[in-house]
């Protein structure tokens, strides 16, 4: 069977056809950095790590790229209200997402570039479109002119012609009045009084929100990728700008394959901070709830699917995952009182095909697994797969956890052993990893090797995106809190209390 996935663009799912064979470029809509991250962000993330997982496993070779937007409103205006910079703001979320992010055991992007170190580009992105007559000034602002974008409304299903219609009335201020068309939008903002600004051929300004992850795309990959990913609420306007001021500067597809995830609501309602319903990824955590809970959660629904966050849910969920841990745990844990011969950890991150199967039962179960994930990443089909994978190893446990004398032959322990070793490959494609009952207890203290360790992974993304600053400020922090690094040859960190 081929990789069938959801296209947006075309509604319908097709079969994964990507520009060059065995490769897969993928650009994913990042976050604004102005605060934590939520359970919507947390979901978004989740879905697309377990999608870029499972093409490592299928032996694609895969250019994962996720932006930071680190210039917007928001954060100037969490800036005023701190009494801060939106370099200090910028900073400390970027560095708040890399820890949750690390927590959540999702892969670090290949690049994570910004919006605020990508300005030559936007500059020449822009003054293509404005040769083009598809951008137009205004004040010392820059609009894109709708109008002049072949089948805007392409992925939304929003018709300009009728926007128009019934624009009356919902648009006001002096931005609207200097635009030709109310959905026409900004490509450059002028500056305004102690707000940053940079030098540009229409006057000192910055840039709007969609002309940054055109220029990020066209910067890192070219004019066309293979998938773009993104939140359904992204969809418009984000997402149908991007494709049109792209497109027209570039007279290409932007992208080939267009994924969006669905909301999350909490006990039926969206989620929201104006409801009172709104919960970050790190209170969660820090409240005693399991990284691996609430990715097992995550992924007991489909991806496109609107996912309801309720307690009950969650309990379902963490029930489910301590059977499958305790059925990882087997392995690690009895491998002497079993006999088992030591196994070799999979590397790392390492989510490619390591096991070989031979067995018709076990099979057969990948088999399942591969036709679930296949089916436009039918992640609760590939739990199920799991799910029974991890049945005679949790009986298993669990009569040595209660000390019963274990009478198993030889040959019952090796295919037993080799179950273990499947199980953990397909978890590890979807992410999910022993968890230890230290690992398990959430804490805001740094007595938490958990929360150390992932303070460590965001610090080494951070010096491999050469972000020097923000790695020396996670160090400063670990040290400030009694906690020594020491950095030994071939990236390894290791760390002891002062």
């Amino acid at each position: 069977m081929s990789l069938r996935l959801t296209n947006s663009l075309s509604n319908r799912t097709e079969a994964f056809n990507p520009l060059e064979e065995g490769k897969a470029t993928i650009y994913c809509c990042g976050v604004t950095v102005y605060d934590l991250c939520h359970l919507g962000h947390a979901r978004s993330y989740i879905n697309w790590d377990v999608l870029r997982r499972y093409l490592i496993w299928r032996d694609y070779d895969v250019t994962f790229v996720q932006n930071y937007t680190d210039i917007d409103d928001k954060i100037l205006n969490k800036a005023s209200a701190e009494g801060t910079s939106m370099e200090e703001v910028s900073e400390k979320n970027i560095e708040a997402f890399e820890i949750d992010m690390a927590r959540l055991n999702i892969l670090p992007a290949d690049k994570m570039p910004r919006a605020t170190r990508c300005i030559p580009e936007i500059h020449t992105l822009i003054k293509e479109l404005e040769d083009k007559g598809a951008a137009y000034g205004s004040d010392g602002d820059v609009y894109f002119d709708v109008s002049k974008a072949k089948n805007y409304g392409q992925l939304s299903g929003r018709d300009p012609n009728e926007q128009q219609q019934g624009a009356s009335g919902r648009t006001s201020g002096n931005e609207e009045e200097r635009k030709r068309h109310p959905f026409d939008f900004a490509l450059w903002k002028s500056a305004k009084d102690g707000e940053p600004s940079w030098e540009s051929p229409w006057g000192p300004g910055r840039p709007g929100w969609h002309i940054e992850c055109s220029a990020m795309v066209r910067q890192q990959f070219g004019k066309t990728i293979d998938i773009h990913l993104g939140g359904g609420d992204l969809v418009f306007p984000h997402h149908e700008n991007e494709i049109a001021q792209s497109e027209t500067a570039n007279d290409a597809p932007l992208a080939r394959l267009w994924m969006h995830n669905g909301m999350v609501n909490v006990g039926g309602t969206k989620m929201s901070k104006s409801l009172g319903n709104f919960t970050t990824i790190r209170a969660l955590l820090d409240s005693g709830v399991s990284s691996m809970t609430l990715r097992l959660f995550v992924l007991q629904a489909h991806y496109r699917k609107p996912l309801d966050f309720t307690a009950d849910a969650l309990d379902a969920a963490n029930t489910g995952w301590k059977g499958l841990n305790a059925a990882l745990g087997l392995g690690e844990l009895f491998t002497r009182p079993l006999g088992w011969p030591q196994s070799e950890p999979l590397a790392s991150g390492a989510v490619k095909s390591e096991v070989s199967v031979d067995s018709e039962v076990l099979l057969s179960a990948k088999n399942r697994f591969v036709e679930a994930m296949d089916q436009d990443l039918n992640t609760s089909g590939a739990l199920a797969v799991l799910f029974d994978l991890a049945k005679p190893l949790k009986a298993l446990a669990n009569r040595l956890d209660r000390g019963d004398q274990v009478d198993h032959t030889k040959d019952d322990l090796d295919e037993l052993l080799k179950r273990w070793r499947l199980l953990r490959e397909l978890s590890g494609v979807l992410g999910l990893q022993l968890e230890t009952a230290a690992a398990d207890t959430a804490t805001n203290q740094i007595d938490d090797g958990g929360e150390i360790e992932a303070a460590i992974a965001a610090r080494k993304q951070a010096k491999q995106n050469k972000d020097f600053a923000t790695a020396d400020r996670i160090r400063d922090d670990l040290t400030a809190k009694g906690i020594e690094l020491i950095d030994k040859p071939g990236g390894i960190t290791e760390w002891r209390r002062s």
